[in-house]
C-alpha cells in the first residue's frame, strides 16, 4: 500500500525501512498514549493478532486503517507518517509565570493572538462592571 510514500522528506527507496519505521512509530505512539494493542485493533476493525503484525511491520496498513489510527491518536495521517519520536505535550498556561504565559502567547499566529487578547479584554471589562455594581449596590 505505501511503497512510495515520502518519509522524513525523502522518497522511500527501501520499502522495508519505511514500513518498519511506520510500524515503530505506531507502536511508540500507542505506548505513549497508554493504549493496549487490543484497543487499537478494535478501533481500526482488525483482530489483535493482525494488529500485532502491523506493529511488527509484517502487514501493511490500508489507507482506512491509517486514518482510523491517526484519529484514535488525535493526529493527522501526515503526522503519523512523518513521526520523529517527539510527541508534542499539552501546554497548560495556569502553572506558568506571567512572563512565560506571554512568551507562549507570542508564539501564536497574529489572528490567534488577536482572539486571545479580545477574550482577555472582554473578561477584564466584565470584571470592572461587576466590581462597580457590587460597590454601588453595597452603598444603597
Amino acid at each position: 500500500m505505501f511503497t512510495n510514500f515520502p518519509h522524513d522528506g525523502k522518497s522511500c527507496f527501501n520499502y522495508y525501512f519505511c514500513i518498519m519505521s511506520l510500524a515503530d512509530s505506531i507502536k511508540n505512539i500507542r505506548e505513549e498514549k497508554h493504549l493496549m494493542q487490543k484497543e487499537v485493533a478494535t478501533h481500526i476493525g482488525v483482530d489483535k493478532s493482525t494488529y500485532s503484525k502491523i506493529e511488527k511491520g509484517l502487514r501493511e496498513l490500508t489507507v482506512a486503517e491509517l486514518q482510523k489510527i491517526a484519529q484514535l491518536f488525535n493526529m493527522t495521517t501526515d503526522q503519523l507518517l512523518n513521526y520523529d519520536g517527539d510527541m508534542p505535550q499539552e501546554v497548560v498556561l495556569e502553572d506558568k509565570t506571567a512572563v512565560e504565559q506571554m512568551r507562549l502567547i507570542q508564539q501564536l499566529d497574529d489572528e490567534d493572538k488577536k482572539t486571545i487578547f479580545k477574550l482577555i479584554d472582554k473578561m477584564l471589562t466584565n470584571k470592572k462592571f461587576k466590581d462597580f455594581f457590587q460597590k454601588n449596590v453595597a452603598l444603597m
